[in-house]
Formats: C-alpha cells, sequence, structure tokens
C-alpha cells in the first residue's frame, strides 16, 4: 500500500520579490522559521508562490534552495503543474532531477478537460517520472473539478499518491476518501476546512496561513491526527477571523502583506496582483492582532 507522502502540516510558500527579482535571502529566510516550527513539509512554486509568474531560472533557484535547506529533513514538494500535459511533464522532470520529493500538479485550467482527459493528463504526468505525485483539485481557480471516479481511477496508479482538495466540498472529500482508500491521501486545500477534513480521515493540509503561523498549524493538524479532535476544533475557531482575513482578496496578497508587516519580506507582487486596499489592510492587521500574531 502507499503511503502519505507526508501527514500533517505542508506550507505553501509564498515566493518574496524585491525590486521585480526574487529575494533568495528572504525565501531562505521564511523557509528557516518553518523547519523551526518544525513544518511537515514544504511545497514551492505553486499558486501562494505565485508560479505562473516565475521565470524558469527562478524556478530552478527556488527549488534548489529548498531542497539544500530541507536536507531530507522534510519532503519537498514543488508545484509543476500546466494546461499543457506535454510542459507539465517537462517540468514535473525538472523538479525531479532538481531533487524534489514530490510534485503538486493542479488540474489543467482555460482549455480544461474531460474526466477522461484529467485521467490522461495525470497518467502521463505520473508515468514520466518515479516521484510522487499529488492532484491538485481548485475548481474556483481552474473552472472545472474531478469527481471521486476521477480520484479512483487515478489512485490505481503507483506513483498518484493523493489529492490537494481545494474545491470546499465535503461530499467530494468523503467520496474520495471512500472510494480509493487507505493508499490515496486526502489533504485539505482550504485552510478553513482543515480540522474538519482531518475528522473524516483526511492527511492534513497545504496550507497558506502557515506562511504565517507555522505552529500553530502544525499543532492544530497534529491534534486531530492523534485524536484529540474537540481540541482540534477549538483551535481551528480561535482562527477563524485570522484565516478570514488572510482570504479576504484573492491568495497570496493578504499573507505576502502580512509577512511584509512582520518584516519577514517585502509587500512587493507580479502583476497581475497588486496591492491590498486600504479597507483589506485594515481587517487583515486587526485580525493579526486579535490573534497575537509574531514574528
Amino acid at each position: 500500500m502507499k503511503s502519505p507522502l507526508f501527514t500533517g502540516c505542508g506550507t505553501a510558500l509564498v515566493t518574496p520579490f524585491r525590486d521585480g527579482e526574487v529575494d533568495l535571502n528572504a525565501f531562505r529566510a521564511l523557509i528557516r522559521r518553518q523547519l523551526d516550527a518544525r513544518i511537515d513539509a514544504l511545497i514551492v512554486c505553486a499558486t501562494t508562490g505565485e508560479a505562473p509568474t516565475l521565470r524558469a531560472d527562478e524556478r530552478v533557484a527556488l527549488i534548489r534552495s529548498a531542497v539544500e535547506l530541507a536536507a531530507r529533513q522534510v519532503p519537498v514538494i514543488v508545484g509543476t503543474g500546466s494546461n499543457n500535459t506535454a510542459h507539465a511533464v517537462k517540468l514535473t522532470r525538472e523538479a525531479e532531477a532538481l531533487g524534489a520529493d514530490g510534485a503538486l500538479v493542479v488540474t489543467p485550467y482555460y482549455n480544461k478537460a474531460t474526466q477522461a482527459g484529467l485521467v490522461a493528463h495525470y497518467t502521463a504526468v505520473a508515468d514520466a517520472v518515479h516521484i510522487p505525485v499529488i492532484i491538485y483539485n481548485v475548481p474556483a481557480r481552474t473552472g472545472l473539478s474531478c469527481t471521486a471516479g476521477t480520484y479512483a481511477a487515478l489512485a490505481r496508479h503507483p506513483n498518484i499518491v493523493g489529492v490537494k482538495e481545494a474545491s470546499g466540498s465535503f461530499a467530494l472529500m468523503q467520496d474520495a476518501l471512500s472510494r480509493c482508500g487507505e493508499g490515496f491521501a486526502v489533504w485539505s486545500g482550504n485552510d478553513e476546512d482543515t480540522a474538519a477534513l482531518l475528522t473524516l480521515g483526511g492527511a492534513g493540509v497545504i496550507s497558506t496561513a502557515a506562511n504565517l503561523i507555522p505552529g500553530e498549524m502544525r499543532e492544530l493538524t497534529h491534534l486531530a491526527l492523534s485524536g484529540s479532535l474537540h481540541k482540534a476544533g477549538v483551535l481551528q475557531l480561535r482562527m477563524v477571523e485570522l484565516l478570514r482575513a488572510l482570504f479576504c482578496e484573492v491568495n497570496p496578497i493578504p499573507i505576502k502583506t502580512a509577512l511584509a508587516r512582520l518584516g519577514l519580506c517585502a509587500e512587493e507582487f507580479r502583476l497581475p496582483l497588486c496591492a491590498i486596499t486600504d479597507e483589506h489592510r485594515a481587517q487583515l492587521y486587526a485580525a493579526m492582532d486579535a490573534y497575537g500574531v509574531k514574528a
């Protein structure tokens, strides 16, 4: 039986920029902060990392930095999705060659795909490499969703180990868990769904909020995984306003704004992302203060 690539909390890392370029010093400092918090996995070059705007050489530098610093303490998982299957294969092979422990592959966007097309797409990617592949289902960004039947078909592939589920559909998550068996992990792709999914047998979360509060997000998942469901639920409810503020605008605008407030990176984005509105900045700062967020 396949084992999960990780259980607990994996952080979908932001990509810091300074003066238009990737700030590798800040990126490495963010990784050290995550490792100090004993996070369970690092995810780089994904949605929160503004992957669509990264040049090829920047991707290589970010992956190399993460692999070097992680030093096999925790898995490094790289976002390698594309709406061009051949390109997704290329990116996934590149990540494997650079030492990544796994690949996070978003469903094709814009041109979309049928469910049969999704099975063929993921099979082609997984056939091309030896590292584990995680499906990333996020209909709000891609315009399509996997079905539980598609998960069941893909779960039979030895290299496809699970899904980051960001659909918000607990019916779909339950069906995936019940139909795919223990060898197919389901990670929450929404911070606010974490505790609830873990009560159903989820493996953890791939988290945006963990950029800011890695220790608390790790604690939340480990409480639930150890059976302390009430304590996990209490912690999840304590985070409600902070999580709401961290998604008051499209990710990763609020999380990078929050990190910049703590001096952990510059408040800099690449278009089409731009600075947070004054109204949402006030909401975010108030939620951070109420929660007691510290660098």
